[in-house]
């Protein structure tokens, strides 16, 4: 029998029918500790069995290793998935280098160079990675409104901007998709920006669904298991007593998962998907994993409906969450609203 495949949904009013759940390229590359190409390889193609058609990279991971990575994977399946990756985080050879651009120069390079790693002519999505207060959004909006009349990029998305950023922007040029971290440990979101969402039309993508692993029960030991080069580490929620704090929390996730003889990122992920029918609007969630047994585990939450009663009982958790986001907010819209 093979893998059962996920239902779709439109992302935005105009924009491209994909898997009601994408997937997270980021770990493969780096973040997350060590990688093994040939099994994230395996994990790819369980995304297309599996109808998982969103697929979602971004030129700062790896330094354009991701990109490059998942370059055969998308020669092979072009017609198959929706491809998505984002400019504005600049990176060097400096390890401590976090620039940010938005200037309209930096965007003509940025999706040159994504189209070549990637080996596309057009790039489905193409999303802001990250907002500069102090270059224009209408100036940076322009000139990814230019790569789409010039047939480089197909629909536009913004990542981590306010309600009034994304309305601005919408103004200048549609917008088919907001990403940003929407969890039961993340909801900053909910202040404004995915209101704005739904009143425009504007699809939802939320990156780490899961916390970054924590909602799946794996840090329970305040992350004692998080390897040299796993960057949670350096995560304020990840850290001794807020790790502790947080690990508590999850005790009704854990008791409804038991419940639904599911697991508790599959509770995790079934309740963002099911913001989607609070707030009127397409939520597709990107998780990642580099493992195809944790991608199947993963798309099974999109059959898992949780009760109202179940709701209730998640409902307090993110009020609850001991820790920011990153050690420093302020690129973040939550640091802006």
């Amino acid at each position: 029998m093979g893998t059962e495949k996920i239902t779709k949904v439109r992302l935005g009013t105009e924009g491209p029918e994909v898997g009601i759940q994408g997937f997270g390229a980021m770990g493969i590359s780096e973040f997350y500790g060590e990688t093994d190409d040939t099994t994230a390889r395996d994990t790819l193609e369980a995304t297309v069995e599996a109808g998982v058609t969103l697929i979602d990279t971004a030129d700062a991971y790896g330094r354009g290793a991701n990109e490059e990575f998942l370059a055969p994977f998308v020669a092979a399946h072009r017609d198959e998935i929706t491809l998505a990756t984002k400019f504005a985080l600049e990176r060097t050879d400096d390890p401590h280098y976090r620039g940010l651009r938005n200037d309209p120069a930096y965007i003509r390079t940025a999706v040159e160079d994504s189209l070549r790693r990637l080996g596309v002519d057009v790039i489905d999505l193409y999303y802001m990675h990250r907002r500069v207060p102090s270059v224009p959004l209408a100036e940076s909006v322009g000139a990814m409104a230019e790569l789409v009349q010039a047939g480089k990029v197909k629909y536009l998305g913004l990542s981590e901007v306010t309600g009034a950023e994304l309305r601005e922007a919408h103004a200048v040029h549609p917008i088919t998709a907001l990403q940003s971290e929407w969890s039961l440990f993340s909801r900053d979101v909910e202040i404004s920006a995915v209101g704005a969402a739904a009143e425009l039309g504007i699809g939802f993508v939320p990156y780490s669904p899961l916390g970054r692993g924590f909602l799946t029960g794996a840090f329970a030991d305040a992350g004692k298991d998080l390897s040299g080069s796993d960057f949670r580490k350096f995560q304020p929620r990840f850290s001794g007593d807020n790790a502790k704090t947080n690990a508590a929390l999850l005790e009704p996730v854990h008791k409804i998962a038991a419940a639904h003889g599911a697991t508790a990122a599959q509770v995790a992920l079934a309740w963002v998907q099911q913001r989607a029918e609070v707030y009127g609007l397409a939520v597709v969630p990107i998780p990642g994993t580099r493992k195809r047994s944790r991608l199947l585990e993963n798309t099974g939450a999109t059959r898992l409906t949780l009760s109202a009663e179940e709701l209730a009982l998640l409902e307090p958790i993110a009020g609850q969450v001991a820790g920011d986001r990153y050690p420093d907010m302020s690129s973040t819209s939550a640091a802006r609203e």
